[in-house]
């Protein structure tokens, strides 16, 4: 197992801190891979493989699959260790590098070029990498019956979405992914207040109430659609915290909310057989 050290030292991790505002070191949580499978994988896709990060109990068959869908730094070393967190929980979970052909976020340090890499990434795209590592899981001990799938910031938002696309997902958990387009995008012309009466299966949105990127007007207005819809879709907003809360490696964590919504996470998905 590696030292705190040397795994906050990698390539990766190193490149998620650097575009993040204010990192915060003390507060990162590393879980090792003791009984675990964990690394880097290739899923076959239309035009050719797709890396991922995937990480399941060792010597286990049929478990539960949870996709984890990145923030707009990629699959770094906080994305990575969510999947082990959720693989000791008894989980296959699988990270896609959702960004791969548009470019690689790891190796840049400015968040405005990360930003300009993700405008690239079609929303059809992720779909259907998505769609592929489901079906990568399928082969290689995952029971995609019992399908979940979570997301961070960018991530949360592909989670409603995949909620929407997908009618063998079980359940979602949206962690203050956005809610409303803040500019039109012809590759990304949908947003979760688009889909409130597409959803195909329950979603858990996590939110916080000082979030600057998401107002708590537009989180309301959401609450009050899924109402309408009579949806059993659920949103927690935490008062009084930011954006990423959940993002123990940046300033923006808050240890209590973060392990509430953990906890939920786990209750919602439990109770919608994940």
């Amino acid at each position: 197992m590696p030292t705190r050290r040397e795994f906050i030292s990698t390539t990766a991790f190193m490149a998620g801190l650097a575009i993040a505002a204010q990192p915060s070191l003390s507060n990162v949580i590393i879980t090792d891979s003791e009984g675990l499978i964990a690394g880097s994988v290739k899923i076959p896709v239309g035009d050719g493989t797709l890396l991922a990060y995937r990480a399941l109990p060792a010597k286990s068959a049929n478990l539960p699959v949870v996709l984890v869908v990145q923030e707009i730094f990629g699959v770094h070393s906080y994305i990575e260790d969510i999947c082990r967190r959720l693989a000791k929980l008894g989980y296959l979970a699988i990270a896609p590098h959702l960004f791969q052909r548009q470019g690689d976020v790891l190796k840049l340090a400015d968040v405005d070029q990360i930003r300009q890499v993700v405008a690239k990434v079609p929303d059809a795209q992720v779909m259907s990498d998505l769609d592929a590592a489901t079906r990568w899981a399928g082969k290689h001990g995952g029971n995609t019956q019992r399908l979940g799938i979570t997301g961070f910031c960018w991530g949360g938002r592909i989670v409603w979405l995949y909620a929407a696309h997908n009618p063998q997902l079980k359940a979602g958990v949206a962690w203050y992914g956005r809610l409303v387009a803040p500019s039109p995008n012809p590759l990304t012309p949908t947003y979760p207040m688009d889909v409130v009466n597409q959803l195909k299966a329950p979603v858990l949105g996590l939110y916080g109430g000082e979030d600057p990127l998401i107002p708590n007007a537009q989180v309301e207005e959401f609450q009050k659609r899924l109402a309408a819809q009579k949806s059993p879709a659920q949103i927690v907003l935490y008062p009084g915290m930011p954006h990423g809360f959940h993002a123990d490696y940046r300033a923006s964590y808050r240890p209590e909310a973060a392990a509430d919504g953990w906890r939920r996470m786990q209750s919602w998905f439990q109770r919608y057989g994940v």
